[in-house]
């Protein structure tokens, strides 16, 4: 059977990326890049160990980015990326495995399937490389930024990771030619005067080296979702009802476990919605009397901090309330005014409206009120 390694290079430095972290420990979507490239790997089928080339001083952030992922074990890496991969070679060379990807630690969308065209590749060459075309026009410039020439497109691409090579092989080479400031693996098996085979690469397979690259890359990453809630609660005695956590004055009160609030109930379950956790009553069982007669307020708010808690953010809340009576229209913006403040938003991120049933119906008849809500979130 065929065996085959994982060499992360994550020792740099990143002097390019800026910040207090060296990039392979920046966060991604609340999880660290280094973290995100790991998971590629160990959960590949094909990948029997992988090997991370670190920093020493990195130890503590290597321990919590690479927490619960069996496959993977640390060496400490070299003054520059070809010290650090040759050293994570000599690591593996006791286990001899017969295949090794090379991967830079910044990479973290690498993909199985590109994964798998490496390793599948190795079938007939010494080493594998995965690169994308050059679609931008190529110029040489001057030291003082003038153009001297346009450079032909013609046989360009541009180099990715992981690359794949041979074990023995890769590891002679690099033996061989240490300290001469090749810029990839796959230039250090040129030197060592084999061939190396392409496989197409991946465009989304990003290496961050700047903040701009970790600014296009949560972009990626970000999708937008809808959630949509709706409740109903009966009128009861009272004199007023709770309406967007603001007491409206009415003939009556709303009946409920909690305060009653219908439209941040809706609005609760329109965000919960939205990132898939359920409902209000999993979160707020009305069983419990911890709730009783709790303000709604809550409900919406702890909705709120599990969306933040996921790296997403609310675009917009909007609300529908309706009923007969009491009158929405001259609340409307005090309403608005009361959910920002609640979630600490900009009030143009909330909407209040409000319809009747014509009379048809619960509503209609003044028996209650309803109120549906829909969440627009980025995660």
């Amino acid at each position: 059977m065929t065996t085959c390694a994982a060499l992360i290079v994550a020792a740099g430095r990143g002097q390019r990326f800026g910040g207090n972290l060296p990039k392979q420990y920046a966060p991604l979507r609340g999880e660290k890049l280094l973290s995100r490239t790991l998971r590629a790997f160990n959960s590949h089928p094909k990948i029997n160990r992988i090997v991370v080339a670190i920093h020493p001083d990195d130890a503590d952030s290597f321990a919590e980015a690479a927490k619960g992922f069996v496959k993977v074990t640390a060496v400490h890496g070299g003054a520059t990326r070809q010290d650090s991969v040759r050293l994570g070679l000599e690591a593996l060379a006791d286990a001899a495995p017969d295949l090794v990807l090379i991967h830079d630690g910044a990479r973290p969308m690498v993909s199985a399937t590109l994964i798998d065209n490496v390793i599948a590749g190795l079938s007939q060459a010494e080493g594998v490389l995965p690169v994308t075309p050059v679609v931008d026009t190529l110029k040489r410039v001057n030291a003082g930024g003038i153009v001297g020439e346009t450079v032909s497109r013609e046989n360009l691409v541009r180099a990715q990771t992981p690359q794949g090579f041979r074990f023995a092989t890769i590891l002679k080479a690099h033996r061989s030619f240490a300290g001469e400031a090749l810029t990839d693996d796959a230039a250090v098996l040129e030197r060592a005067g084999h061939a190396v085979a392409t496989v197409p690469g991946d465009e989304t397979n990003i290496k961050v080296t700047t903040m701009d690259d970790l600014a296009q890359l949560t972009a990626a990453l970000t999708e937008t979702r809808v959630g949509q809630g709706f409740d109903v609660h009966k009128f009861g005695p009272g004199n007023s009802v709770m309406l967007c956590g603001l007491t409206v004055p009415h003939t009556h009160g709303l009946i409920g476990h909690s305060d009653a609030d219908v439209a941040l109930h809706a609005g609760t379950d329109a965000i919960l919605g939205a990132i898939g956790a359920g409902d209000i009553g999993q979160h707020f069982p009305p069983t419990n009397p911890k709730w009783r007669g709790a303000a709604s307020d809550k409900f919406l708010k702890h909705a709120y901090d599990l969306l933040l808690e996921r790296g997403g953010a609310l675009v917009h809340l909007d609300f529908t309330i309706i009923c007969e009576r009491p009158k929405v229209g001259p609340h409307r913006a005090a309403m608005v005014a009361s959910v920002a403040h609640i979630l600490g938003i900009a009030e143009d991120r909330i909407s209040v409206k409000a319809t009747t049933t014509e009379g048809l119906g619960f509503t209609g008849r003044q028996e209650g009120i309803a109120a549906q809500a829909v969440a627009t979130v980025k995660l």
